[in-house]
């Protein structure tokens, strides 16, 4: 009997005991841990369950060996009364254990889910592999898991051990062979979580990716559509999900191949054990009511492993959300665990900058030194590629510098948490997406809308007017399945939701490059707000109009800094070393802003 402690253990092992082996360090452990007492409540009701199953089998025995022999019907009507509130103390034990899971469950998604879904966009955004549905179904299998049949059969199996020791009062034969059925119901279901487990990790990988493919693919259907690409992504997408299907009837087959010797062994068991009673009934040694009762105490000593067999999938997929959720936490610990900072006021310093894409090596800035102070606008240009995308993530904090720093306020502002900074800053992308929502609550970036600084926003870009046009106005619904305004109006949308709440810190990645000549002189007009305000504004541009705009200019070529300064004065040295042929590709340079200006700190000629 001894020997099937240890191999329930392995199996429960194997197949996720998340509860009783949860490593306290990591963050679902943690909370695990502070779940202990409900853990340990719902563990103890489930033994006192399975004590209680004991008594239909002690009523039969009874029933069989006493009343038929009796013919006492006082004794039947009183065996029948017990075994009634015996079975309504079962069922009412059974109904608080669900109710312990089911907060169990809920109190791990309640204090993970936000953490969870803020990590997986963080990591999206440092572009690292990572799959946000699939963390957030995570949360959903670990809820499965702790609410439903696995997590009890993990729980069940030690007290196999129970029945076999009743089988032994009976007869040491029957014992041995609940015993010997237990074993090998256990073995076959490790030997099939061993074979089947990785094959269907691979399988539920391959369909990951598949997913993934399909879903970049919708983000591009009109392009798709339109230019006959359909069967080319197709292809795309069926590769990976063939690979799915293959590893998918891999693990089909192996389990299928155990399955069929194990279901022999479940159908089997039964009667072979009856065979067995009965002869030792025969024999003298029991009695005819404990052949019916040790072929039930078979069954009861079966029942764990056949439902850890019935359940693994749940188990395996159970145990690699767990994992997954741990291994994201884990990488994300601390971003959200930072100390409150005063509002920022617009004081930028970028010194010594080296910017490397998240997952690259290569670095696409170096060596940046430059200053902001408020009220000061920034125009960045160069040639394309010449590093501006990336120098907006790094000014926004979302990319963290390789070397160097980009300090607001003094602040490392990759280490600034985004919750707190983020109300205070402004940005416009370049690839303009919306939420599902309406016109106001995408200004207000999804918060409580506050009509009057919607207003606000909306008319310092010039689109109020517009707005009001749209089929319901600011109640008009955007994003994928909403209202399309038009190309301009949508940039213009997304300046006044940057510059909603009147921001101290606007960073602009080519904000008018659908603007047409009334937009972009709205946009003049609400940048120089902006410095009236005493907001610090950088804009990415190859634009004259805006040029002419700002107070300093930054020229990039090859992720290197060229020249910093007044906007005048740089652009009259960037016109004369395009006139001495050592031009670099910039913008076209407005007649009116050539004029002589103040000497810039300029860094001419590009550094190698």
């Amino acid at each position: 009997m001894s020997m099937i402690n240890p191999l329930n253990q392995k199996a429960a092992t194997e197949g996720a005991l998340l509860l009783l082996n949860a490593k306290r360090e990591t963050p679902l452990g943690t909370l695990l841990a502070q779940c202990k007492q409900t853990f340990v409540l719902m563990v103890l009701i489930t033994y006192v369950i399975e004590a209680l199953s004991i008594a239909p089998m002690i009523y039969m025995l009874n029933v069989y060996d006493r009343v038929l022999t009796s013919r006492s019907g006082v004794t039947l009507v009183s065996l029948t009364t017990v075994i009634v509130g015996v079975y309504v103390f079962w069922m009412s034990l059974e109904w608080v254990r669900q109710r312990l899971m089911v907060r169990l469950s809920l109190r791990i998604d309640w204090d993970l889910a936000p953490d969870v879904f803020d990590a997986s966009f963080r990591r999206y955004a440092q572009r690292k592999n990572v799959d946000v549905y699939e963390l957030l179904g995570d949360l959903f299998d670990i809820r499965q898991f702790l609410t439903g049949a696995p997590v009890l059969a993990i729980i069940q199996a030690p007290f196999a051990v129970v029945f076999i020791f009743i089988g032994w009062i009976f007869h040491p034969y029957l014992a041995l062979f609940a015993l010997l059925a237990s074993v090998l119901m256990l073995v076959m279901t490790y030997a099939t979580l061993k074979v089947s487990g990785p094959i269907l990790r691979e399988a539920q990988e391959a369909q990951t990716q598949a997913n993934r493919v399909a879903a970049e693919s919708l983000r591009q259907a009109e392009t798709t559509l339109a230019m006959g690409m359909l069967g080319a992504v197709r292809d795309r997408w069926y590769a990976q999900h063939s690979q799915f299907l293959t590893k998918q009837v891999y693990a089909s087959e192996a389990s299928g191949l155990m399955g069929g010797f194990t279901g022999f062994l479940t159908k089997a068991m039964p009667s072979l054990q009856i065979g067995l009673g009965v002869y030792l009934a025969m024999e003298g040694h029991i009695t005819g009511g404990m052949v019916i009762v040790a072929s039930m105490l078979v069954s009861k000593a079966m029942a764990p492993m056949n439902q850890l067999l019935a359940h693994w999938r749940k188990i395996a997929t159970a145990r690699q959300a767990y994992d997954r959720v741990n291994a994201l936490l884990i990488d994300d610990e601390g971003a959200g665990e930072k100390m409150k900072l005063p509002p920022p006021k617009g004081s930028l310093v970028v010194s010594d900058l080296m910017g490397v894409p998240p997952g690259s090596n290569k670095p696409v800035l170096a060596g940046l030194n430059f200053s902001l102070s408020p009220g000061q606008v920034l125009a960045v240009v160069g040639p394309s590629a010449a590093g501006k995308s990336s120098l907006v993530k790094l000014l926004l904090g979302v990319w963290k510098p390789a070397s160097g720093s980009v300090r607001l306020e003094g602040v490392e502002l990759s280490d600034w948490s985004h919750e707190e900074v983020g109300p205070h800053l402004g940005y416009v992308p370049q690839e303009i997406e919306f939420f599902d929502g309406t016109v106001a609550q995408n200004i207000c970036r999804m918060g409580a809308v506050d009509a009057d600084k919607v207003v606000q926003a909306a008319e310092l870009v010039g689109v109020h007017s517009a707005i009001l046009g749209f089929p319901q106005g600011y109640d008009t619904l955007l994003g994928p399945t909403g209202f399309a305004p038009s190309g301009g109006q949508r940039q213009r949308i997304a300046i006044a939701r940057a510059l909603y709440g009147a921001p101290k810190y606007v960073v602009m990645d080519e904000p008018n490059s659908n603007l047409d000549d009334a937009g972009e002189n709205a946009l003049v007009h609400a940048i120089e707000q902006l410095k009236a305000m005493g907001s610090t504004v950088v804009i990415t541009t190859h634009r004259p109009r805006l040029v002419g705009a700002v107070d300093l200019m930054l020229v990039l070529q090859a992720g290197r800094q060229v020249a910093f300064g007044p906007a005048k004065g740089v652009l009259e040295a960037v016109r004369k070393m395009q006139a001495g042929g050592g031009g670099v590709p910039l913008v076209a340079v407005p007649a009116a802003s050539t004029a002589a200006a103040s000497q810039p700190h300029l860094q001419t000629g590009v550094a190698a």
